[in-house]
């Protein structure tokens, strides 16, 4: 006699529950709704001593997030560089917590151990980056940094004499760290984790086009002669996602005995694309790169890719053995490379993505998000009240809403761009984040999702045009 089993019930009410969320994004606010109070008032109860029955956790779950869950899934998501997750890679995730592999050793988790190291290999050919490199699959992009960088620490001391895993910073030469002022966040912020500080982190001047000049870095590099440096290139950028030029300025930063480290966290995926990987010239001559894979592969949350040249320099920043801990020499073991020893098989979900979609419909999805953001951006600046920014190169631009009373001031014109994209957002057509750049605020066009489609932008445009139309009905 069989009996049921006792996952089936809740599995299958959280299969029927994402279904409704995933097959009613287009009608749904894009979003959410629920307030602050609202969310707390269902979610912040007292635990009961007594337990419930797996299913009505699930549905008692699934009711009580009900208006307080961002539609970033769906195709009129434009905010923050943010992903979905294709079919393939979400199935997989959830096999990926079914199974519940600890990815860390092969004797843990023998078949994610594999896919592991067959993703490093699909993603460096799709990356455009050195075949013998290594690589870590990470949380996030912030993790990805954190473990190049700890690899780029190990090397450049290593050169000056000092083992730094066994003796630390104290009385260590002290890093520098330089790059474009438009630098992302997680680079200080990897530095705080590494114990380099953010005093060691100098933002040096870019160009009009948001890239960092040879002529501004030869003078850094010129100042710090004789300290080790970390030069940080953009692949990218977080506002208009200026690319740098790697041909040029990563010979320059070698020349100074320099480690080159490329933020990619989406735009290294350009690379998979014929049509854009013009704008990665040379980038496969630094010694580390980061990108993420729940930005441009859409796979879901976290997973974020780190390739390092110098696989020796890796291997010392992260490997550790012990008595306890099994080890295989025939086989690469995720431990020795990545921060983490306890971790979910991050490998599983992009591993999917990359089959669901080969190497021809990543490029496609690449070209098609490119696409969507210049309609989008272009379409938006063609609307009354509203001024073009930054027209997108790649996935990323920038428009402002000018107020249009009489003497309005640049604060005015600030304060109204804030206002048109919380109005966007609140008309649940679609949401924008905004952000400051060059002293404006703007609102942040992004688009990184393989279901925006061109319906999704018509109606992120009109929802645009019709708080602009309100405002100009108001004025008159």
């Amino acid at each position: 006699m069989t009996t049921d089993s006792p996952f089936r019930p809740a599995l299958e009410r959280a299969l029927s529950h994402a279904l409704d969320h995933l097959d009613h994004l287009e009608q749904q606010p894009v979003g959410a709704r629920a307030s602050l109070d609202t969310l707390r008032t269902r979610l912040s109860r007292p635990l009961s001593d007594a337990g419930m029955p797996a299913a009505q956790v699930i549905d008692a779950l699934a009711a009580d997030t009900a208006g307080g869950i961002n539609g970033s899934a769906g195709g009129r998501f434009f905010g923050w560089v943010i992903g979905g997750a294709l079919p393939a890679a979400l199935a997989a995730d959830w096999l990926t917590s079914a199974w519940d592999q600890n990815a860390a050793t092969f004797a843990c988790a023998p078949a994610v151990t594999v896919i592991e190291k067959v993703c490093g290999g699909w993603l460096k050919d799709l990356l455009g980056l050195p075949r013998d490199a290594s690589f870590a699959l990470t949380s996030g992009c912030q993790m990805a940094h954190a473990t190049a960088l700890a690899a780029a620490r190990n090397a450049l001391l290593a050169r000056r004499g000092w083992d730094v895993e066994r003796d630390g910073l104290c009385g260590a030469p002290a890093i520098r760290i330089l790059s474009g002022d438009q630098l992302h966040g997680s680079i200080a912020r990897a530095a705080r984790l590494l114990g380099l500080g953010t005093g060691a982190v100098r933002g040096l001047p870019v160009n009009a086009a948001g890239q960092l000049e040879a002529a501004t870095l030869q003078q850094a590099l010129a100042e710090s002669a004789g300290a080790p440096v970390i030069v940080v290139l953009q692949a990218g950028d977080l506002n208009i996602g200026a690319y740098d030029c790697f041909a040029q300025l990563t010979p320059l930063a070698h020349r100074y005995g320099a480690w080159v480290h490329v933020d990619g966290a989406f735009g290294l995926w350009a690379n998979a694309s014929p049509r854009y990987r013009h704008l990665l010239a040379g980038v496969a001559r630094a010694d580390s790169w980061a990108t993420d894979g729940h930005k441009w592969l859409n796979v879901p949350y976290d997973s974020g890719f780190a390739f390092i040249a110098h696989g020796d320099a890796q291997r010392r920043a992260m490997s550790y053995e012990a008595s306890y801990v099994t080890h295989n020499d025939h086989v690469r073991e995720p431990k020795d490379w990545n921060p983490e020893w306890s971790r979910r098989g991050r490998g599983v979900a992009a591993y999917a993505a990359m089959r669901e979609l080969g190497r021809d419909g990543i490029a496609a999805m690449v070209e098609r998000c490119c696409a969507a953001a210049h309609a989008l951006v272009t379409g938006i600046a063609a609307l009354p009240g509203a001024e073009l920014v930054w027209e997108p190169t790649v996935n990323q631009g920038l428009v402002r809403f000018l107020d249009r009373t009489p003497g309005a001031s640049e604060s005015d014109h600030d304060r109204w761009t804030d206002e048109v994209s919380n109005a966007v957002l609140a008309s649940g057509e679609a949401l924008f984040s905004n952000t400051t750049w060059r002293g404006k605020r703007c609102m942040r066009v992004s688009v990184c999702n393989w279901q925006t489609g061109d319906a999704d932008v018509a109606r992120a445009v009109a929802a645009v045009a019709d708080v602009l139309r309100e405002d100009e009905k108001a004025g008159t």
